[in-house]
């Protein structure tokens, strides 16, 4: 008498497994997920988008100035002219800030102090070379004015 051996077909046990596999990837991975910190979101959403909208008019108001606004830097002196209007130069008050978007703790905010001709020189001996972002806000008369630029600096000679 000869026996036949029966051979069981692994694609039943196969197939079971791979959904099994995928549906642990799918359960792992959302866990994973749920625990990563979201720093997109604002708890102080509402308040900073308000705060945005008036940094919006700032810049409409700004507009029409701005060829009379100049952020220039000079590698050779080591040093950033911000240029304001004219007829803005002795009633204009606000703030200078240097910005450095790779590193936080390089940002300055100086006062704005410009000479009778609308400019200020601000020395850069002491900030490191790389992409620096100059952002001036001012007050003229009641109206907020904002202008900002890129500034790439040089290593000192």
């Amino acid at each position: 008498m000869t026996t036949i051996a029966h051979s069981r077909n692994p694609w039943p046990a196969a197939i079971v497994g791979s959904f099994v596999v995928f549906i642990s990837g799918v359960v792992i991975f959302i866990a994973w997920a749920v625990r990563q910190d979201m720093d997109l979101v604002r708890t102080d959403y509402y308040e900073h988008e308000m705060r945005y909208q008036q940094q919006i008019d700032r810049q409409a108001r700004t507009q029409p100035l701005k060829s009379q606004v100049n952020i220039a830097y000079d590698a050779a002196l080591q040093r950033i002219t911000v240029a304001l209007p004219a007829s803005h130069a002795t009633q204009a008050r606000g703030r200078i800030s240097i910005y450095r978007p790779s590193d936080a703790k390089l940002d300055r905010d100086l006062k704005l102090s410009l000479n009778p001709a609308g400019e200020q020189m601000l020395d850069t001996k002491p900030l490191r070379p790389g992409l620096w972002k100059v952002r001036v806000q001012w007050t003229v008369s009641g109206e907020d004015y904002f202008f900002d630029q890129t500034v790439i600096l040089a290593p000192a000679p």
